[in-house]
């Protein structure tokens, strides 16, 4: 008898014996294994664009952030482009090396282009904008540009808004699509008030490369945590805030465990940032919040 003969005949055995115990209860049934859950990797961030205020007034500078990032232990950056003093490679090129000689990612950058725009001139203005951001993206090294659905001309329908806005998106993507780069419309005010406007965009636009980036503060009421799970599944990157707002208009404190949660059972694998917005000054609360943050991207992470 081989060793494989051997083995064959012991296992099946055991099998015997245990009554097929050593399968899986599908298996066992002779039905196929229910597929896993898939295990979410939440890498965290920092949206440059809570420090909006001391980087327009130059009292901050980018290069803060990528420090911030190693002392609160935050994986990367979204570099709100706002602010830059140049797009020319003596200011963007020792910012990618400063970030990488320090462990800290640019994974993203947010830029000003609105999508919806009711004529192909506007149209091609906003594209011609994105494809400059999406080239800085490149010699940045991120792999993601957020944007914005603008908002609803006047006179069009919301439809005729959406289709605008998909189309733009659709092109767009085409070009950052062919660098590596993703687009992601970002839930934020006009057109993209509400979850299902901005997931329409999103298919509309049927692109690998164009997705969302979801602003977890951003969704106007009702049922705003309801609006956050329906997005999740199209998110490629995403914004946390520490306020959301409820169904009487109020702001209440965000749920962070509940959210980051709800990215774990949709098995979310990619960057959530803070974009602090609240009253306390942001150099005092951003590193608690982002301290926070990392321990709960940890507690819903597989690794």
């Amino acid at each position: 008898m081989t060793r494989r003969t051997f083995l064959g005949a012991s296992l099946c055995g055991v099998a015997g014996v245990t009554g097929g115990a050593l399968a899986p209860p599908g298996m066992r049934a002779g039905l196929a294994a229910p597929a896993p859950t898939p295990r979410a990797r939440i890498r965290t961030g920092i949206c440059a664009y809570s420090f909006r205020q001391a980087l327009q007034a130059g009292t901050m500078k980018y290069d803060d952030l990528v420090h911030l990032a190693v002392e609160t232990g935050i994986d990367g950056i979204d570099m709100t482009v706002y602010w830059f003093p140049s797009i020319a490679d003596d200011f963007l090129l020792p910012l990618r090396r400063l970030a990488y000689k320090n462990g800290v990612e640019i994974y993203s950058l947010g830029v000003r282009v609105r999508l919806c725009q009711p004529t192909d001139e506007l149209r091609e203005k906003e594209l011609a904008e994105l494809r400059k951001w999406v080239d800085v993206a490149q010699k940045m090294g991120a792999s993601h540009v957020r944007v914005f659905g603008g908002a609803q001309p006047k006179g069009a329908s919301m439809d005729q808004a959406i289709s605008w806005a998909a189309e733009t998106l659709k092109r767009g993507a085409e070009y950052s699509g062919a660098r590596g780069i993703l687009l992601g419309v970002e839930d934020d005010g006009g057109i993209t008030d509400h979850a299902a406007e901005t997931i329409e965009i999103v298919k509309r636009a049927d692109s690998p490369w164009a997705g969302m980036n979801l602003d977890t503060g951003n969704f106007k009421p009702p049922k705003v945590m309801e609006q956050i799970d329906m997005s999740i599944p199209y998110a490629v990157s995403s914004h946390l805030k520490t306020e959301i707002t409820l169904d009487d208009g109020s702001k209440a404190r965000a749920d962070w465990d509940r959210i980051l949660g709800m990215y774990a059972r949709h098995g979310y694998k990619g960057h959530v940032g803070l974009e602090y917005e609240a009253a306390e000054d942001p150099k005092i609360a951003a590193p608690r919040e982002l301290r926070r943050l990392r321990d709960l991207a940890q507690k819903y992470s597989a690794v």
